[in-house]
């Protein structure tokens, strides 16, 4: 299990992608918070919203 806080913060477009795929390929469990909507809507498969 992974926990991520922000993980896309300083991250260029390129390594965002890399980083998206390796997630959809793999599909680790991961707990993370993040403000990148496409991102979330891409990854999560369960959102909380506080």
């Amino acid at each position: 299990m992974y926990i991520w806080d922000e993980p896309l913060n300083f991250i260029d477009i390129l390594s965002r992608m890399q980083i998206e795929e390796l997630l959809l390929e793999s599909a680790p469990t991961l707990l993370f918070v993040e403000h990148d909507r496409e991102f979330c809507r891409n990854i999560a498969t369960k959102t909380i919203v506080l």
